[in-house]
Parts: C-alpha cells; sequence; structure tokens
C-alpha cells in the first residue's frame, strides 16, 4: 500500500528552509506531494523539485518580490512556515552586555521578519480564501530558560535574553494573526519545540537530557515532522491559534 501523500498538490513555503528543523520539513513536504519553495539566504543543495531563492526575510521588497515568484510559478500558495532565525554579529552575548541596539536589532529581524512574511503572504491567502501559516516558536516562549544546564558550557542558543523575548512574542503573534486573519479561512499556529539535537556539548546533553520524559535523549529533527505536517495538512483543518509542544515531556 503506498503511504497516503498528506500534502499532495499543496504549495509550502518553508523560510529557514536551509537550516536544521526547516530542512527536515523541507524533506518530509517532498515526500507528502507537495510543491516546496524554499526562502533563506544560503543555497543548500535541494531536490530539482525545490524552488530556492535567495530571500532576506527582514527585507520587505526581497519579501514581496519572493511571494510573488512563487504565486507565478505556483499560481498559489498553501502553507507558510516561519523557521528562519536572523540574527546580527553580536547575537549571544550575556543579558548584562547585550546593548539596546543589539537588543532592539536581534527582536526586530527575527519576530520582525516573521511579521513581514506573515503580511505578504496574507494578502495572497486572503485573495484565495485559504491559507495556514506555522510559525517556529520553543518552549522557551512560555517557559523560563532552565541556566543550570547550560553552566560550563559555551552556548548562546536558548540562553539568551532576545530568543526568549522573541520566541514568547511568535506566540502571541500567532495567536493574534489568527484572530486576524480567521474570516479569511486562513489557520496559524504555532510549533514549539523542546532542545533539538545539533552536536552540541556533552555536558550540556547529558544535563538536558536528564529532564526529558520520554526516552531521556533530545529531540531529532525527525521527531518535529509529525506535527509539522499534522499542521500543515487538513488534519487540522480545525485548528487555529494553538501552540503546539513537542519537547518529549521537558516542560511538564
Amino acid at each position: 500500500m503506498k503511504p497516503k501523500l498528506r500534502l499532495k498538490n499543496k504549495v509550502v513555503v518553508i523560510t529557514g528552509g536551509a537550516g536544521l528543523i526547516g530542512g527536515a520539513f523541507v524533506n518530509a513536504a517532498i515526500e507528502n506531494g507537495a510543491n516546496v519553495a524554499v526562502l533563506d539566504m544560503t543555497e543548500e543543495t535541494f531536490a530539482k523539485k525545490v524552488l530556492f531563492l535567495k530571500c532576506d526575510i527582514t527585507n520587505e521588497k526581497s519579501v514581496s518580490e519572493s511571494f510573488q515568484k512563487i504565486v507565478q510559478k505556483f499560481g498559489k500558495i498553501d502553507v507558510l512556515v516561519n523557521s528562519a532565525y536572523p540574527k546580527n554579529k553580536n547575537y549571544g552575548r550575556k543579558m548584562e552586555d547585550v546593548t539596546y541596539d543589539d537588543f532592539c536589532e536581534n527582536v526586530g529581524m527575527h519576530l520582525g521578519g516573521y511579521f513581514l512574511t506573515s503580511k505578504e503572504v496574507a494578502k495572497i491567502m486572503k485573495k484565495q480564501r485559504s491559507g495556514n501559516i506555522i510559525n517556529v516558536a520553543s518552549i522557551y516562549g512560555f517557559s523560563a530558560p532552565r541556566f543550570d544546564i547550560y553552566k560550563g558550557v559555551n552556548m548562546a542558543m536558548g540562553t539568551t535574553v532576545e530568543y526568549v523575548a522573541v520566541k514568547g512574542a511568535i506566540i502571541n503573534l500567532t495567536k493574534y494573526l489568527a484572530s486576524y486573519l480567521g474570516e479569511y479561512n486562513i489557520r496559524v499556529n504555532s510549533l514549539s519545540p523542546g532542545g533539538v539535537f545539533n552536536n552540541q556539548p556533552q555536558k550540556f546533553i547529558k544535563n538536558y537530557s536528564k529532564k526529558v520524559l520520554l526516552g531521556n535523549r533530545m529531540a531529532r529533527p525527525s521527531d518535529l515532522v509529525g506535527a509539522f505536517l499534522f499542521l500543515s495538512s487538513d488534519d487540522s483543518g480545525y485548528i487555529t491559534g494553538h501552540n503546539l509542544v513537542i519537547d518529549g515531556g521537558w516542560t511538564i
């Protein structure tokens, strides 16, 4: 029996598709029959059927032109997945060392990028009277970091004040967009992963994994794919404004 193609004939746009999580979503979308467009600043080796567009999601002209090209090629956009993570060169400093300008720039790039792509795709989806936006947030968007597990390791991801501020804002931006766009049959949800394995220091992996209920391990990108397919497909057609947590029970 052939596997069900859950995204057959859907046009799925993924920002940050060259990244760890975004890349897993790209592969899953292709395997499930979608036409896929990737917006990123870094071009990886994608399948021939993927439309890659170099796009700066913090630049309104770049975003607008990219969406126009996607519609010209595919005729529509069914799903937008925001998984890009732009940041400046000073990102990763301790809170005491973060300047006001760097804080505003990093929050503005990340949150502003999600806003820009959502605003532009909403123009298209409103005309279609249908659409689906998925924002990648984090468990640190609703739960404070446990700084004890980071002691003795040099890691910026997850511990910076900008990261936590942005991820919390993304969850609430999702709810705003879901309410604002609902009358056009546009669904908007967020996906909040726990820690995803990416060759972090062994000390951190051990500390983090002890707090995970399922398997005592960090998530793999493949652990997020089921949630992505669920939110992208018609299986979740009556769900909007929801934050889906995939953390193995870490935040219970």
